[in-house]
C-alpha cells in the first residue's frame, strides 16, 4: 500500500480481483482507478472515478502514482485511456517512459 503525503491521508492498494486500484481514506473508498492487462501485457489504465465528497484531496493523484509504480515495480507499460491519468501525465512527464503508447480507442 502508499500513502500520499498531504492534509488528507489517502492509502491506496491493488484489488487485482476487481482489476482496480482502490484508494481510501479513513475506512471509506474514496476513489477507484479501473485496468485491464491487454494481450501484449501492458496495463490499460481506463477510467479514474473519486467520489464527490473526496474531490480536491488528491485521491486521483494517489491512484496514479500507485499505478504507475506498480507498473514501473512489475516492468510493465501503462496505456492512459483514463482522461484523468493521460492529463496527469502531461503534468508529470517524467512519467512518460511508462506510457506503451497513446490510447487509440
Amino acid at each position: 500500500m502508499s500513502e500520499q503525503a498531504g492534509q488528507t491521508h489517502v492509502v491506496v492498494g491493488d484489488d487485482s480481483d476487481r482489476g482496480r486500484y482502490e484508494a481510501h481514506i479513513g475506512d471509506h473508498l474514496a476513489g477507484v482507478l479501473s485496468y485491464v492487462d491487454d494481450a501484449d501485457g501492458n496495463r490499460v489504465l481506463q477510467h479514474t472515478v473519486v467520489g464527490d465528497e473526496y474531490g480536491g484531496h488528491g485521491v486521483g493523484s494517489a491512484l496514479a502514482v500507485f499505478a504507475l509504480q506498480d507498473a514501473a515495480d512489475a516492468e510493465r507499460k501503462i496505456v492512459p485511456q483514463c482522461t484523468f491519468v493521460q492529463g496527469w501525465l502531461e503534468r508529470h512527464p517524467e512519467h512518460q517512459p511508462l506510457v506503451a503508447h497513446a490510447y487509440e480507442g
